[in-house]
């Protein structure tokens, strides 16, 4: 499962014509950091578009006080289409990362734009069935992988999360930092308890695979990272001995 959604953001999918209808359909609002764009379990009323920023999609899990982060969301991308399709209440909350905008929309007003506009259509059934992909694969993972395989998994996913941008697609060890990232975001990342994230942490800057700072992660190994994600091993007394 990727944390950050694949191929391009609905917003930035729709021609300029239907890209601007869209933006018309509501109005602008602002978020500070860690302030929820939606709340799970509350009635949909509208969807956003994101239009600056990153937040979180999270769920509640049954440990007191946990939650499973499910996605991160950026520019141009659409949250709260679920319940706006079916009625029901908000199945996750989305709460920004650090300053966020985003366009509001009433719900009734964008049933209406995607009915009129095949290419709107087409990108929302296409995200749908990415995001319940992504959803099936992290089962798989969480049924299947260790706790350091996943975080490998979700450290090579994760973006390079600045103050106001999130960089997609970093490869070199140089490239790949993380920053504003606790180890309880981590673990809410895993779907793990602080303290085994904070175990296969500690062995991997051992091994010198990653380095690690104040809500900072450099990965300094990607390679290593690779090879658990996919389910291998590795011997990591071949780099603390």
């Amino acid at each position: 499962m990727s944390l950050v959604g694949r191929g391009r953001p609905f917003l930035h999918g729709l021609g300029k014509q239907a890209r601007e209808e869209l933006l018309g359909l509501g109005a602008e609002r602002k978020f500070a950091a860690q302030e929820h764009l939606l709340r799970e379990n509350e009635e949909g009323s509208h969807v956003l578009v994101i239009l600056t920023g990153w937040a979180v999609v999270s769920t509640a899990t049954e440990r007191a006080s946990s939650r499973l982060i499910l996605a991160l969301r950026g520019p141009g991308e659409l949250v709260g289409e679920m319940a706006m399709l079916d009625g029901s209440p908000r199945s996750a909350t989305v709460t920004a990362l650090g300053p966020v905008s985003a366009r509001v929309i009433m719900n009734e007003r964008f049933r209406r734009f995607v009915a009129g506009t095949p290419q709107a259509n087409g990108l929302l059934m296409t995200q749908l069935a990415a995001r319940l992909r992504s959803a099936d694969e992290e089962r798989r993972s969480l049924a299947s992988l260790t706790v350091l395989q996943r975080l490998a998994e979700r450290l090579l996913e994760l973006p390079a999360v600045g103050p106001a941008t999130v960089s997609r697609g970093a490869k070199t060890a140089a490239e790949v930092v993380l920053v504003d990232l606790a180890q309880h975001d981590l673990a809410d990342a895993v779907g793990a308890t602080r303290e085994a994230v904070a175990k296969a942490l500690r062995l991997l800057r051992d091994a010198d695979v990653v380095r690690t700072g104040q809500r900072r992660i450099e990965l300094v190994d990607p390679t290593v990272l690779q090879l658990l994600a996919s389910g291998g091993s590795f011997d990591f007394r071949s780099r603390t001995s």
